[in-house]
């Protein structure tokens, strides 16, 4: 596992970003191995695959590799860590062939027609819960209180509005959203006691249950969209298909995996996300049945997170179900899995 930071603005020329990536992913090579080129010592192919943090949901990627799935599609998977928006234009660059930054590919086509799908939804069911103070006993009782986001408009404080609106509250008008800046931030916040609840995030969920805090809902519950989707660009689906059908293919046999086998499942999140056993296991048992099992999620989600996307690019047009996803490799693969009785 590689981390990429790339200092200075965000507001890169595609030339300088061009630069900065390719040499931040050669001296990754240096310690890894050749990326994004045919190895031709093992005779697989070396992709790059984006991804945000490690997490449980996440351990998907070690997964496939470990047990020879990526493999025997004739790849070899590196898995760097990238901001979302970085590893989108990195990918468009040409820099990455994947992303599990799905949403921000949306964010990208949405507002400048970038020439990327999804091809692939980890999840069916958003991981974002509401947390509170433990004295507060529903999400009403969050009038006039403050509550902790990320972003005021990122995907998870939109599909939250959504939920804040369906128990009769305003968010503009009945409580307080403090932008807290990023993932963690949040429930150090509700601990300090500067705010009154949150919009958590798996980690922050975990991590605030124990000290008391309470959790007034499950947003993947409450509204219908995906979540830890995979991007890629029209191009590599255009010029190399067999290599887009490789990795969701080994992605699905990855996913039956987590359904099948708990508690090498748990071994391997163990690892992968650093989390102690009985926090894995917890997760496990709490989060396997949001993971899709082929790896695609219906149209209506489809349309649903188009909307989530449209209100947060803040556009009047909303984007073709056809431009910003293509599951046809997740159906195919799922076929052929299916009807070779492939068991994991």
């Amino acid at each position: 596992m590689v981390k990429v930071n790339i200092p200075g603005s965000r507001r890169l020329s595609n030339r300088r970003l061009n630069s900065i990536v390719l040499k931040l992913i050669l001296v990754a090579a240096t310690a890894v191995g050749l990326h994004g080129l045919p190895n031709q010592a093992s005779g697989l192919e070396t992709v790059n695959l984006a991804l945000t943090n490690r997490n449980f949901q996440m351990a998907l990627y070690p997964i496939a590799q470990e047990r020879g799935y990526m493999q025997e599609e004739g790849i070899d998977v590196k898995v760097i860590l990238v901001r979302s928006e970085l590893s989108i234009q990195a990918m468009i660059a040409g820099s990455f062939q994947f992303s599990m930054a799905g949403t921000m590919g949306l964010v990208n086509v949405a507002k400048g027609g970038a020439p990327l799908k999804v091809i692939l939804a980890t999840n069916d069911k958003v991981l974002s819960w509401i947390l509170s103070k433990p004295e507060l006993t529903s999400l009403k009782e969050l009038k006039g209180k403050r509550v902790a986001v990320s972003g005021v408009t990122s995907a998870t404080t939109i599909m939250a509005k959504q939920v804040l609106a369906k128990h009769g509250l305003d968010v503009d008008r009945d409580l307080s959203l403090i932008n807290t800046g990023g993932t963690g931030n949040s429930i150090r916040a509700l601990m300090a006691g500067s705010v009154d609840a949150i919009v958590a995030s798996a980690g922050e969920r975990y991590a605030g249950r124990p000290s008391g805090f309470r959790e007034l809902v499950f947003i993947g519950d409450e509204v219908k969209n995906s979540w830890g989707t995979m991007a890629t660009t029209d191009q590599l689906i255009q010029e190399k298909p067999k290599l887009v059908a490789g990795i969701v293919k080994a992605s699905l046999k990855a996913l039956r995996f987590i359904h099948k086998e708990r508690e090498a499942t748990i071994a391997t999140a163990m690892k992968f996300a650093g989390l102690d056993k009985n926090l894995a296991t917890r997760m496990y048992d709490d989060l396997v049945g949001t993971f899709t099992q082929n790896g695609i999620v219906d149209e209506e989600t489809q349309r649903n997170d188009i909307e989530v996307i449209r209100q947060i690019t803040k556009t009047t047009e909303t984007i073709p179900i056809q431009r910003a996803y293509d599951f046809r490799f997740a159906r195919e693969a799922d076929r052929q899995l299916t009807q070779s009785g492939w068991r994991p």
